[in-house]
């Protein structure tokens, strides 16, 4: 796609408003839990439905707006925070409900297996993902109330020093295994300061964020409840490392989802040890810009 489309003012417009959501819940997360407990219960599950005003944008500015897609934008957000109101009726101890575990599957699957992706002009699926993540967060914080998650982005010292301690230790093991295997391969050339420093930051927000939110925030902190730490982070870790079968290849990749699950249990060891996402979300973003940019 022409890099000037991507930058139609509807576009923009569009990504402004999927970013608000997730972002103010990351700075502001004590002020939008209580925004969303003020609004009448009926209001609170309604209001997910304005989720799908940005895919009604984008679509209609490319030429591919279907009313079938805008219902599913419309509806889907609205059930999920009608799944997660009966999960905090029927779990209010939050241990874990089903209702929880269906939700994060459905939302994997359409993620993973790109379910929604045609829905959007080529180039710009990145934006359906956002929304389903502005969904979920809507559900499990405003709606559902999770405890624990560590979805706070006002980084510190500490988010800083584990991320980077974690990190540290997963290239002890990551490097040597995956030269071994033929899985990573060293460049000799080093890229520009800056080209790397933007790699590092897109990775950061649009990967790392959303990906530890759901793996670390959401998976292994319900998991936590029920199984333990030790059977909680491994058991995340694997999943987290099947996610990535298909990546690079049409075929189940064997290399790849060792190499991811192996780093699940590191990015699992950032998260737990203050229960922050941004710790392990450092580690993600630099195990992922070292790969892409030194040893892929």
């Amino acid at each position: 796609m022409n890099p000037h489309s991507i930058l139609r003012p509807e576009v923009v417009l569009a990504a402004l408003l999927i970013l608000i959501p997730t972002l103010g819940a990351a700075f502001f997360p004590g002020r939008i839990r209580l925004l969303a407990q003020a609004l009448p219960r009926s209001a609170r599950l309604a209001a997910p439905a304005l989720l799908c005003v940005p895919y009604a944008m984008v679509a209609t500015s490319f030429g591919v707006f279907h009313w079938s897609w805008l219902a599913v934008y419309a509806a889907l957000p609205v059930a999920i925070a009608w799944l997660m109101s009966q999960a905090a009726s029927a779990d209010p101890s939050l241990r874990g409900n089903w209702r929880d575990f269906l939700l994060l599957l459905v939302l994997g699957l359409a993620v993973d297996m790109r379910w929604l992706e045609p829905a959007w002009p080529a180039g710009l699926a990145a934006l359906g993902k956002m929304l389903l993540l502005d969904a979920g967060v809507f559900g499990f914080l405003a709606v559902r109330q999770l405890d624990g998650v560590g979805f706070d982005l006002r980084l510190c010292g500490r988010d800083v020093g584990v991320g980077l301690r974690e990190f540290c230790f997963y290239a002890l093991i990551a490097i040597p295994l995956g030269l071994a295997l033929g899985f990573l391969h060293i460049h000799t050339a080093w890229p520009q300061p800056l080209h790397a420093t933007g790699a590092f930051a897109f990775t950061f927000l649009f990967i790392a964020i959303p990906e530890e939110l759901f793996f670390r925030g959401w998976l292994q902190n319900l998991l936590e409840r029920r199984l333990g730490r030790t059977s909680a982070l491994l058991l995340t870790a694997a999943l987290f490392g099947l996610a990535h079968w298909n990546k690079r290849t049409v075929n189940f990749n064997w290399r790849y989802v060792l190499m991811a699950a192996l780093a699940g249990i590191f990015y699992g060891r950032a998260w737990r040890a203050q229960r922050r996402v941004g710790a392990s979300a450092i580690t993600h973003a630099t195990v992922d810009t070292l790969w892409s940019l030194w040893l892929r």
